[in-house]
């Protein structure tokens, strides 16, 4: 790629490819990803913990693997920019659980039916942020300006997000709900777990569906924001992509992990809007200031912390009154 340089060779590429691939057919086939049962807060925080692990176990070996090759220093930097970009993807990623959650609840869709249509929210989410990721690689590399866009761009949503932060989407009015109603047949009730149902020799989407266009729909504007928020830490390709698909392979573990106490982080919005603010600002004063990587990481996990536990001692506080 022109102008971007990175670390990764084509077999690096073709392995952590794989791994994903690998991975996702043992959650479908081997753990039962694809069959329709009620996900405890046990197996969530298990998965949860897995997803994290093996994001850090990967941290780890590309870390030791670069130090071999290419020595400690760029070892230390990719292996920061990677930690670094995960942590991002990861905060950012907790908002796409306030809205899943808000879906599924305005569908009434039952929570053994939900990790069904989250495993092919997440296919569908892996294979957009991949478009996404290539095309905003090709991009920087051939107008680097564009970054300064990125930078107007995330500060501009971090700050509408602190002003509109209670404001909740109008699922039923989604623009893009009302286009699939208009355009498919949808055969209204509850078909379980099914997406498709056939009636007099006809072919209807189910509610469900609609249910997961809407979730693909949600991560397609979510990776607006996190895909520009990590071209701030790096513009290596591979650490772009790693960091991304870990963050979106251990979506539907966070989301099951927190459906049952999302009301009482409501004070997170606000810490992933400051975030948003936060690297949309150091994107805009790189010509004149670059704010290290440690720097970032420091500032994300802060904020991030700060409003997590801010959350916790409010919601405490008025409980007591």
């Amino acid at each position: 790629m022109n102008g971007l340089e990175s670390i990764a060779s084509g077999p690096m590429w073709a392995a952590f490819v794989g791994f994903v691939i690998v991975m996702l057919a043992l959650d479908l086939f081997v753990f039962g990803g694809n069959k329709a049962h009620k996900v405890s807060v046990k197996e969530a925080g298990i998965w949860s913990l897995v997803w994290v692990s093996l994001a850090l176990l990967f941290n780890g070996g590309l870390w030791w693997y670069l130090k071999g090759t290419v020595g400690a220093d760029i070892a230390d930097q990719k292996a920061l920019e990677f930690f670094s970009g995960y942590l991002i993807e990861k905060a950012l990623s907790v908002d796409n659980v306030f809205v899943f959650l808000l879906i599924f609840t305005a569908f009434q869709v039952p929570q053994q039916y939900q990790r069904r249509v989250l495993i092919y929210g997440v296919l569908g989410a892996i294979v957009m942020r991949a478009i996404m990721i290539s095309a905003g690689a090709w991009v920087v590399s051939e107008f680097s300006w564009v970054l300064y866009l990125f930078g107007a761009f995330l500060l501009y949503t971090g700050l509408r997000m602190l002003v509109a932060v209670d404001q909740e989407p109008d699922v039923a009015n989604n623009p893009v709900l009302r286009f699939a109603r208009r355009h498919l047949k949808v055969a209204e009730g509850d078909h379980g777990e099914r997406f498709f149902v056939t009636r007099g020799g006809a072919r209807y989407v189910t509610p469900l569906f609609l249910v997961l266009i809407l979730i693909e729909v949600t991560d397609l504007v979510f990776a607006v924001d996190s895909i520009p928020a990590i071209f701030a830490i790096t513009t290596d390709p591979f650490i772009v992509f790693t960091s991304n698909m870990f963050a979106i392979l251990g979506l539907r573990a966070l989301y099951f992990l927190l459906v049952d106490v999302a009301d009482r982080f409501h004070l997170l919005k606000y810490g992933l809007a400051m975030v948003l603010t936060f690297i949309g600002t150091k994107m805009l004063i790189m010509p004149w200031y670059h704010v290290p990587v440690q720097a970032s990481l420091t500032t994300v996990a802060v904020l991030i912390a700060g409003s997590c536990i801010a959350s916790l001692f409010i919601a405490k506080k008025e409980g007591a009154k």
